[in-house]
């Protein structure tokens, strides 16, 4: 898999290729601090997936963005900032970014979210293959569809810190399927929808469960550090029982041992009601 990265601080770009390099995530074929010369470069060089910062002096990475996609569709992007700004992300998922990573860069998530594009390339591939069999079948209409409508879930998850937990991916796909059966709350089991989704289902479960308890870790976290900002006063309520959210806020602090329990429906059905918000 061919990385091309694009930022202003040449420190963030060396930092970036030394993790793709070390983790053997594939090969950087080139770099660039920004402005209208790397979007030629880019569409010459032809790579898989860019890695480009939001905000740069002389031209922002939305706008690279969209001048790319309008002549390489296939390139998959990927955006770094510190930004945390609603608007401004869903308007990069617009102009077809499809993963955020988070300032200061983490290796983990840095890794996590490069193996969850470079599966989606794949399974993009395949789709491809059958598409070539199947002509009548319209599969560009339904990823379109289908990415627009988890948008806001990628959105809340990267702000929970757990955009590169495999179960996250588990998560948007119980999502996704609920979404396509217009489903608003869940009638049954979080069993039964992951056996419908996989050969596993209870290594899935567990996935998400771990994903939610990471989650709810990270959400305590910050209501300790700032108890008024807009994220945990949104999701500590919303996602979990802000009872569960209170006792691991104790926890973290040393006040008990055990910290809050988590509920995967309610944290699913959360999801649900912010993604339709």
């Amino acid at each position: 898999m061919n990385f091309y990265i694009v930022d202003d601080d040449i420190s963030i770009v060396k930092i970036l290729e030394n993790i793709i390099e070390d983790k053997n995530l594939g090969e950087v074929i080139g770099y660039s601090l920004g402005g209208e010369k790397c979007i030629y470069d880019i569409i010459l060089k032809k790579p898989s997936i860019v890695i480009i910062d939001l905000l740069m002096p002389e031209k922002d990475g939305i706008e690279i963005v969209k001048e790319i996609k309008k002549i390489r569709q296939d390139i998959k992007f990927i955006m770094i900032s510190q930004v945390s700004s609603k608007d401004m992300i869903a308007k990069a998922y617009t102009q077809g970014v499809e993963f955020f990573i988070s300032k200061p860069i983490n290796i983990i998530e840095v890794v996590g979210v490069i193996n969850n594009i470079k599966e989606k390339i794949e399974m993009e591939k395949t789709l491809n293959n059958i598409k070539s069999m199947f002509s009548d079948l319209n599969l560009n209409k339904y990823d379109a569809r289908n990415n627009s409508n988890i948008s806001n879930i990628r959105f809340i998850l990267s702000k929970l810190g757990i955009a590169g937990e495999m179960g996250s991916k588990d998560i948007i796909k119980v999502c996704e399927y609920l979404i396509n059966k217009g489903e608003k709350h869940l009638n049954y089991k979080i069993s039964e929808i992951c056996k419908t989704l996989s050969d596993n289902p209870k290594a899935m479960e567990q996935r998400i469960r771990r994903a939610i308890n990471k989650a709810l870790s990270n959400i305590a976290s910050l209501g300790i550090e700032d108890y008024m900002n807009d994220y945990f006063s949104t999701y500590s309520n919303s996602l979990f029982n802000f009872e569960d959210v209170k006792a691991e806020m104790d926890c973290i602090r040393g006040k008990n041992t055990s910290g809050g329990k988590i509920s995967v429906k309610k944290f699913i059905e959360g999801l649900l009601i912010q993604n339709e918000m």
